[in-house]
Parts: C-alpha cells; sequence; structure tokens
C-alpha cells in the first residue's frame, strides 16, 4: 500500500503522541490534528489494513515497525527542514508549516544533500 501524504501525516501525529503520552487513542489523535473523528477513525482503518498500526481491544494505538519507519522518516524531514528554514531567517511558525508541506514531496537524494549541507554548517 502506498502512502499519501494525509497517511504520512497522521503516523508522524501518531509518533509524536506517542512520545508525549503512554497510550494513544483516536480521540488524541483528533484534537492534536483538528480533525473529525470520522475522518480519524477511517484513516486509521485504512493504515491498519495496510499494516502500519494496530488498535487494541481499548483503542490504544500502536505503530508496527513499518509504521513507525514511515512515521521517523517523515518527522526527521520535519526537523531538518524546519531548522534549515529557521537559519535561512524564515520565522519558525512559517518554517514549521513550509517543512509539514515539503517534507511529503523532497526526493531521498535531494533530502540527503540538504542533511550533508546542514552537517557541513553544523562544524563550521
Amino acid at each position: 500500500m502506498h502512502l499519501q501524504e494525509s497517511g504520512e501525516m497522521y503516523l508522524e501525529t501518531i509518533l509524536i503522541l506517542s512520545r508525549e503520552k503512554s497510550a494513544v487513542r483516536a480521540i488524541d489523535i483528533v484534537e492534536y490534528m483538528h480533525f473529525s473523528k470520522p475522518s480519524v477513525s477511517r484513516a486509521m482503518g485504512l493504515l491498519k489494513s495496510g499494516g502500519y498500526l494496530t488498535v487494541d481491544a481499548d483503542g490504544h494505538i500502536q505503530l508496527t515497525d513499518v509504521g513507525r519507519e514511515v512515521a521517523e522518516k517523515i518527522y526527521e524531514r520535519h526537523t531538518v527542514l524546519s531548522d534549515l528554514l529557521t537559519r535561512l531567517g524564515v520565522e519558525p511558525e512559517i518554517a514549521a508549516a513550509d517543512a509539514c508541506k515539503i517534507e511529503h514531496v523532497i526526493s531521498d537524494q535531494t533530502f540527503a544533500a540538504l542533511c550533508a549541507h546542514k552537517e557541513l554548517y553544523d562544524k563550521s
């Protein structure tokens, strides 16, 4: 199953929430993303059937290994891109919003080049 941007956003959100809470539930995602309960429910069903997450009997959502891998990749892109844009003088809120858009379409090659550039910048 190929993930679209919205699926990646849900996985990233679950990762972020799991770092803040011991158990993530659909209502937590609703509140964090400001989406409707039916939208979140439908997305959770699709991500579950795609093998990206599991939901236990108590409604606790956990990422599978595949889901965690995707979520961490997107989250890393978001944090690196936000940092780079902020260093270029973009206001933090705008940098975060722009990074959120870019993180889903940037190629692996371009992202690797940006990371290498950031590494050189950090050393100087």
